[in-house]
């Protein structure tokens, strides 16, 4: 589905590397996400795969297509994107968001009309927020939103920056779980970026770990948590594994 070969995006005459070489598949269903620290490169690697900026070296393909020789703007259209906070435009109504992408690919009113009545459904928003504007939402409302116009035009790919990062943590779950629920019951292909090593454990069905614009190991949860091969890496893991000690042993405790 998503083949990057060898990426690097550099500044300063090459000087300066926000991601180097970095290499990975992305499978056709799969849900990816893409851990690191604040300035590691995720979110340039997200940027990279729908040419928001371009790559200085290497390959990407998206559909078995070399991105480079494709329209941007086309790309962009058939990829759905949530932003970190949200993103909305405030002077335009729920519904008026959601459409954007439908309308710029020449949906006619009829069709933008349900699809926007199906997507409230879909992200469990009631169908009358659709007159009014961002402002008004609830933060856990705005990031539903957010996911119903990444999902407008019918994407099979969806890119997610620190998607359920703005809200608090009872929404979080509840927003995270909704999603992994959409992205198995629409086959999707999810890229996710996140500081938040728990929630790439629960939702993910594998984690890449960048560390300095380079992916230093991939695997799924299990394998991440049960043996790791760098340093930063095994550091990461012991956060989960930590707190399943603790809920464990607390569980214990009242049980007895």
């Amino acid at each position: 589905m998503i083949a990057i070969k060898g990426a690097s995006k550099s500044y300063d005459g090459g000087r300066t590397f926000a991601v180097r070489g970095m290499s990975l598949e992305i499978r056709a269903g799969e849900f990816i996400a893409i851990v690191g620290t604040s300035g590691s490169g995720k979110t340039t690697l997200l940027k990279l795969i729908n040419r928001l900026i371009e790559a200085s070296a290497g390959v990407i393909e998206v559909e078995g297509e070399d991105i480079s020789a494709l329209d941007p703007v086309l790309l962009r259209r058939r990829i759905g994107y949530v932003f970190q906070g949200v993103g909305l435009f405030p002077h335009l109504s729920v519904a008026e968001n959601i459409a954007i992408t439908p309308k710029l690919l020449g949906w006619n009113e009829e069709r933008c009309v349900g699809r926007v009545g199906e997507l409230l459904d879909l992200v469990r928003l009631p169908r009358d927020l659709g007159g009014r504007l961002p402002e008004t939402l609830s933060g856990g409302q705005g990031q539903r939103v957010g996911v119903a116009r990444a999902l407008a035009a019918e994407p099979r790919i969806v890119l997610m920056d620190e998607p359920f990062g703005a809200v608090d943590q009872i929404t979080r779950g509840a927003l995270a779980r909704d999603y992994r629920e959409l992205h198995e019951r629409l086959g999707l292909t999810t890229i996710m970026v996140t500081h938040d090593v728990i929630e790439a454990v629960l939702l993910a069905d594998r984690i890449a770990v960048i560390v300095d614009g380079e992916i230093v190991e991939t695997g799924t949860s299990h394998d991440l948590l049960a043996e790791s091969k760098h340093a930063y890496v095994r550091e990461l893991m012991s956060l989960p594994r930590l707190q399943a000690e603790r809920i464990g042993a607390l569980s214990r405790k009242t049980a007895g």
